[in-house]
Parts: structure tokens; sequence; C-alpha cells
């Protein structure tokens, strides 16, 4: 059976979305009553003192009900609306700065360079970086719809205050939010949680405006009354809705700790350094993480890395484990460790304060949990031949039998690989893929580095005359050396570094560099794996839905048996080349786990279309977290097959994985 990690953690997420979809329902119904039972007795004497179930079926109480389950909904559906750009949006509603990929801030530089470092690792694009200049606590958060279209935040104090190790510590945490499909469901809590709050808002301004009005009162009696009762509705309104808020965020503070406990066991398995992500969360206790400059902060205190807002009754309404909670439970003894490197620099009284309430335990619970999800921790770094796959080694079976156990992961393998490649980039090349006209320039490069140079001149000519999406010949001339001289290895990754750039595009010019893309591609009549691959990556990036995270369409293989029987009569064909008996067997090896009968309602297919290949990737796309395993595995089956993977192989796998919304880390074997 394929390990469940990144794909049972997808679940698990959808389920908790589920989840509070029917405890919001749930708190609208209590709220409901609750303001209709304060109507009941604002109106008792004109409703001649009849029960409450009868008043509540009543026009009066009906209409009371429509009106509050309509501004609760109303609420919700109003930043639901507003948070559907996605992490871009939520950075900007708290006032984040967007980093210049570019920049020559060394603390910003010093960030960049360890979010690329994961992201090539583990096959993601880059996610969009901002900074919160004015905040001088320690936090980050990351948000977005899917791994694709991450945005994470930082905080001005994180970047400053915290060494290479300790922020490296932070990233991995949040790279965890990415993979475990925790950033949609934060999202939409925040929405969920506005249409709560919007009855406490309006009993704040009924009682704020009875206060106002009696100060102008000039003694009418019957002005007094109604002012009077509009304060008494505004107190119970601002009550029910506040105490709703309450429960909200007793919800909330569930849901998040135990996830934020799971990210804190990625982070150290992730860098293979406890005292990395350690000593950030020792700081927090030393120097604090609260948002003092942004009023969303309470609702978004689940998404941060560390507590955003001070938080009345703290043991309840917390999203966060306390930090010496979770220093203790990445390893044993780290907290005495952290405590006796500090101890030269930090007054003893801020040290006795950040670790208030520390008690030692004797194992370590993040140690376990990371055992479990991801394997023992390994502290040894492994050379590597420069390369993101192996074309001419044979994989070892338990390397490459489950390909599902890589997706949503950083290994050291991967992360070395990552290091060294970005070594190896030029500087003026590097410095191209931060540019809108680099990192456009790069896309047409890489259609084209391959021919001779009299082709390139061809196909570049079809290009319009055009100062952004034109051929610029001094910035190809800096690309097609490097992608030359490295090969195969550094197409995605130098793909994956230009997604920030690429994303500064406006909607239209997204289209039109997906058209110019196509129009290269088109230009032989015939389209390779990598053209394939390349024109669907930017499409699943940067097309109108890029944000959208796919709903579940499917929840068994039955539906999806033909676009199966597509994908994996080409990657046998792939796997063993044109021996069509080989072929024909692997195809059914590969089929066994989705088709029960003698494969005669699915043969092999002799030819698959470009065409219908990506309408099968897209459907395969809606199933059910559970069941991509084993497409993933299939396929993994099909390309290790013969013992070698090929760069045309290696490209469908990414193929596959990217459409298929999984996080996809470089082969090394």
């Amino acid at each position: 059976m394929a390990h469940p990690g990144f794909f049972q953690r997808q679940a698990s997420a959808r389920r908790n979305t589920s989840l509070l979809v029917a405890l919001f329902l749930a708190a609208v119904v209590l709220i409901t009553l609750a303001v209709c039972l304060v109507g009941y007795f604002v109106t008792r004497s004109e409703t001649s003192g009849q029960p409450f179930h009868h008043w509540l079926l009543s026009s009066h109480g009906l209409i009371t009900a429509a009106a509050v389950i309509l501004l609760i909904c109303m609420g919700s559906l109003i930043r639901w609306a507003d948070l559907a750009g996605g992490g871009s949006r939520v950075a900007k509603m708290v006032g984040a700065r967007p980093i210049d990929p570019d920049t020559r801030d060394s603390d910003e530089r010093k960030l960049c360079n360890i979010v690329e470092e994961m992201a090539i690792a583990s096959g993601v694009p880059v996610p969009e970086l901002y900074i919160m200049d004015n905040e001088t606590g320690i936090n980050a958060f990351v948000a977005g719809y899917t791994p694709g279209s991450a945005v994470m935040v930082v905080t001005h104090g994180a970047i400053t205050q915290l060494t290479r190790d300790e922020l490296q510590g932070v990233v991995g945490h949040e790279f965890s939010h990415i993979f475990n499909g925790d950033m949609r469901l934060n999202v939409r809590l925040i929405a969920l949680l506005a249409g709560i709050l919007m009855i406490g808002q309006i009993g704040g301004f009924l009682l704020r405006s009875s206060f106002y009005s009696s100060g102008r009162t000039t003694g009418r009696n019957r002005d007094g009354r109604a002012q009077a009762a509009m304060g008494v509705v505004g107190i119970a309104l601002f009550i029910i809705g506040y105490v709703g808020v309450f429960f909200g965020r007793l919800i909330q503070a569930a849901v998040s700790r135990q996830r934020e406990t799971l990210a804190d066991a990625s982070s150290v398995q992730f860098t293979r350094n406890p005292d990395g992500i350690g000593g950030a969360l020792f700081k927090i206790g030393l120097r604090g993480s609260y948002l003092d400059t942004t009023g969303h902060a309470s609702n978004m205190n689940h998404m941060c890395f560390g507590e955003a807002a001070r938080m009345k009754f703290t043991s309840l309404l917390a999203s966060h484990p306390p930090i010496e909670q979770r220093i203790q439970a990445i390893q044993p003894g780290l907290m005495a460790r952290l405590k006796s490197r500090l101890r030269d620099t930090e007054p003893g009284a801020d040290l006795r304060s950040a670790t208030a309430g520390f008690q030692p335990t004797g194992v370590s619970g993040i140690a376990s949990a990371a055992t479990d999800l991801y394997g023992t921790v390994s502290g040894r770094r492994t050379s590597l031949s420069g390369s993101a796959i192996a074309t001419h080694a044979a994989p070892s079976p338990d390397s490459m039998q489950r390909l599902s156990e890589r997706v949503g992961t950083i290994s050291p393998e991967g992360e070395d690989f990552a290091i060294k490649l970005l070594q190896q980039l030029p500087s003026t090349f590097r410095g191209l893929l931060y540019t809108r006209a680099g990192a456009i320039q790069l896309c047409y490069a890489l259609l084209i580095s391959d021919l001779p140079q009299q082709e390139q001149a061809g196909r570049l000519a079809l290009l319009p005359e055009h100062s952004l999406f034109g051929p610029q010949s001094d910035l190809l001339a800096k690309l097609i050396p490097t992608l030359q001289k490295i090969g195969d290895a550094v197409r995605f990754p130098a793909l994956e570094l230009a997604m920030p750039a690429l994303r500064k595009l406006d909607p239209e010019e997204r289209a039109d560099l997906i058209r110019w893309v196509r129009v290269l591609v088109n230009a032989d009549n015939k389209v390779t794996l990598f053209e394939l691959a390349l024109t669907s990556f930017l499409s699943r990036h940067l097309g109108v839905d890029a944000a959208r995270a796919i709903p579940v369409r499917y929840r068994s293989y039955k539906a999806v048996m033909p676009s199966l029987q597509r994908l994996l009569s080409l990657l046998a064909r792939a796997g063993v080349g044109n021996t069509q008996h080989e072929a024909q067997a692997l195809y059914h090896e590969a089929m066994a786990g989705f088709a029960n009968n003698d494969h005669e309602d699915h043969p092999m297919l002799e030819k698959v279309s470009m065409r219908q290949l990506q309408e099968a990737l897209k459907a395969l796309n809606g199933l059910s977290p559970l069941l991509k395993p084993a497409v993933i595995d299939a396929c993994g089956h099909c390309i290790t097959y013969d013992g070698v993977i090929e760069p045309r192989e290696y490209e469908l796998m990414r193929l596959v994985a990217d459409q298929m919304d999984c996080p996809m880390p470089p082969m090394v074997v």
C-alpha cells in the first residue's frame, strides 16, 4: 500500500474544511435562535405573551431569523469573495510588501535563497514573498489555495533577528503548511469567522449609536425609551456575536494546534536541524511574535508561525502549543541547550520569562511523529552528481517502487541537489530569472536551446515585435549557453525560479505569453514531452484558474478508467521503448491495481494524442487525495521498469505530478 503521508494529510485538510462548514452552520443556527430569543422578549407585549416556539413561527420570528441568517451569510460571502484573489490578497490585507526577487537587501536575499532551495528540493514553484516592514515580532505565514499559487509572508523581525539556520527552520515549517493543504483551510476559516463576527459588530454599532444619541436627547420620553431599547438590543447582539466568536476561536485553536505540531515535525525533517526551528521558537519566547500593525491579527492567528494576537483565556484560545512545549517536543534537552547558548548574550530575566512554565519530559513527541511520517532523521549530507535524474544508474526497488512516498517531502539528496544547482548558475543567468523580461525569454530559450542556431532564428522570427514578448537577442545570448552547458537538469528548476517574476504579469500578459509559447511549440507540427510539460505547467500556474483549488469530483477509479487507460498506455510505451510485447505486459501490470477484469474493457491504446493526455490529467486531478497515490505509483512503476530514468520519462513524470497538484521533488537516485 502506498505511503499515505502527503495524500492522507491532504484528505485530512479537506475533512477539516467540511467539519468547519458543519460547525459554522451549527453556530449560525444557535446564534439565530439566540437573536430570535432577544427579539421575542423585545416584542413580547405586541404578541400577547405567546410561547417562544409559536412566536418563532410567526411573521416576527421568521423575519428576524431570515435577517440574522442573511447577515451572517453575507458577512462570510463578502470576505470569501474578498479572499478569492488567493494568497496575494491575504498578504495585501495585512499591509505586506512584495519582495523583489532580485533584491539587494542582504536579509531579504537570505530569505529568497532559503525559499528557492526548498522550492527546487520539493518540486514546487517558488512562492511569492512578502514582508511586513513595520512588524518587529518574529512571525510568518503562508496563504493560497494550491501549492503552485502559494504566498509566503514574513515579518521584518524574522529576517533581521533570526540566523540563517533559524530562518530555514521557519521556512521549512511554512512549506509543511503548503504541502499539507493547510493554506486553503486557513483562508476559508477567516471567511467563516467573519460571518459569525458580523452579529457582534452590528451589536457594537447599535450600542455606540444609543450612547451617542442619548447625549443629544432633550428629555423626550419616547426617544429615551427607544434609545434604551436600542442599547439593550445592541448589548444583547454584542454578547451573542462574541460568544459565537469565542466558540469559533476554540475550534480554530483546536484545529491549528494539531497542525502546528505536525508542521514543526516536518520542519525538523526537511532541514535535518532541530536547533534551527528550536532557536527560532526560543527567540519568539524572548522577543515576541505579535502582529501590532494590522487589525487582522486575531483573525490570522491560526495561520502564523507564532501567536499573532494577545488572547484572553490563552490556554483555551491559543492557536499554538506553548513555546516550551513545542521546543521540548522537537528534541529532549534542546531547551536547556538553547538557554546555555544564549546565557552570555541575553539578560537572565528574559531567559526565565522565555521558558516560564517549562517542565522537561522524557520523550520527543515531534521526533516520533516525524519518524512515522517521513522516516528516520538523518544529519548526513550526501554528495550528488549534479543531476535531478539518473540516466545510467538503476534505482533500487525500495527507493523507486513507491514514488508517492516522495510527494510533498524534502529529502537530504533533493536539498543538496538544489544547493549545488543554484551554485552552478551564473549570477547573470540567475538575475535574469528575477525579471519579467528575463523570465519570458527563459520560456523561449527552453524551447529553442537544443536547436541549431539557424533554426533558432527561424523560430524566433515567429514571435511578435513587442517590447516585452518579442525576442530579445541580448537576453537569449545569456540564457541559452547556460541551458546548453548544464543540460536537462536545469530546465524545471529554472522555470520554478522564474515563477515569481512570471506571476507579476497581468492576466492579459499571462495569456499572451502562453499563446506565444504555443506558437513556438507548434512551429514544427509536433509536440515533445517537454514542450507539453512546459505549456501545461504555464497553463496550470498562470492560467485563469491558476489560484483555484480543484474540487474532488471522483471517489472511485471507475469514472476515470478511460483517463488511466490513456496515461498508462503512454507511460508503458515510454518505459520500454517500442517493444510491443513488453509494453503490453508493463501496461497490464500498471493497470492491475485499477481494473479487476482481464483488461478486455481497457486495452492498451496504440496512440495517445497530447490533447487526450491533457484531458486525462485534468480528470485525474479530480480524484480524491487518497486515490492519487496509486496513480503516481503506477506511473513510477512504468518509468523505472527498465532500471533507467531517461530525461523524457522524468519530464513525463513531472508533468503528471504537476497537473495532479502533487509536489514532486527531484528524482535523485
